[in-house]
């Protein structure tokens, strides 16, 4: 496997040396503001999924519950012992998938790649791997069936199933509301990105959180302008035009959103394109916008 993406041809020849998991969840979009209306996609997946893939709940089990604010990254060891619940170990690749436009899978590759372990997402998510005619399962005892060791992982005698997750976290993926401060008084240098729509970034269309708008000297940077039609990223060429010269800036990339989700699929574009150092802003709008000492901006860039 070569880059964080994955197609489905690749996953399909892998087999049972990689854990699958479906990271959908079902997020409504905000009839008004503050609602925030969300529930785990194990329903979905129990009516189709990929043959063998699992389904990971970043709505509960995979997020901070006493965080102010929804899907919060856990602690690195409370994290890993999730991860482990779901057959996540050491010499097991994970793909990443989901049924509603891969941030979701973005999100869970971004919190398995923060541990270190060895991560991918399947480009285009379900709807790929069904448009490609390859078999779905609703089978929900696929959900026991423990992943192989891939023939490395084999080789290297790492412990199979019950085996353990070595937690190796990765630094520098994470900034807080502190440091938009820092940057807002001018005490830090950072490029910082809003990957919401426009019409969200604007201020245009309820919220799901306190207010709208968004931090004051942020760029926009959709999430869906990275992706075509049918759900793929962009081809290499037309992905670093749209990242608009972000995978060469000098500066920190930092990247925020309503609630951490799609920031993960603006980060995980700059992987592809070669930059693998971006930090998310996990609080984003909806730690930032409860605090109404904190400013924000409506309009489009100029």
């Amino acid at each position: 496997m070569t880059g964080p993406l994955l197609g489905p041809a690749d996953l399909a020849v892998r087999g049972e040396s990689v854990l699958v998991l479906d990271a959908t969840v079902e997020l409504a979009a905000a009839r008004h503001d503050g609602d925030h209306t969300s529930v785990s996609g194990l329903a979905g997946w129990q009516e189709a999924h990929i043959p063998g893939s699992r389904h990971a709940d970043l709505l509960n089990l995979l997020s901070d519950p006493a965080a102010g604010y929804h899907f919060a990254a856990p602690e690195p060891a409370v994290l890993a012992a999730a991860l482990s619940a779901l057959g996540v170990r050491d010499g097991v690749p994970v793909v990443t998938y989901d049924r509603n436009g891969g941030m979701w899978a973005a999100r869970l590759w971004w919190l398995l790649d923060w541990l270190g372990v060895e991560a991918y997402v399947l480009d285009g998510g379900f709807a790929a791997w069904q448009s490609s005619g390859l078999p779905v399962s609703s089978d929900s005892a696929d959900s026991a069936r423990p992943a192989a060791p891939s023939a490395s992982a084999r080789s290297e005698a790492v412990p199979r199933a019950g085996g353990r997750l070595t937690a190796r976290v990765r630094d520098g993926r994470w900034i807080g509301k502190s440091d938009i401060q820092a940057w807002l008084e001018g005490e830090v240098e950072a490029t910082l990105v809003c990957a919401l729509n426009p019409e969200a970034y604007a201020g245009e269309v309820p919220t799901r959180y306190s207010r709208r708008g968004h931090i004051p000297g942020s760029g926009n940077l959709p999430a869906r302008s990275l992706v075509g039609a049918d759900g793929r990223f962009l081809p290499e060429a037309e992905l670093r035009a749209a990242l608009g010269g972000l995978a060469d800036d000098p500066d920190p990339v930092w990247i925020y959103c309503g609630g951490g989700i799609s920031a993960t699929v603006v980060a995980l574009a700059l992987t592809v394109a070669g930059r693998p150092d971006v930090a998310i802003y996990d609080g984003s709008l909806e730690e930032w916008s409860a605090d109404p000492a904190l400013p924000l901006e409506l309009g489009r860039p100029a």
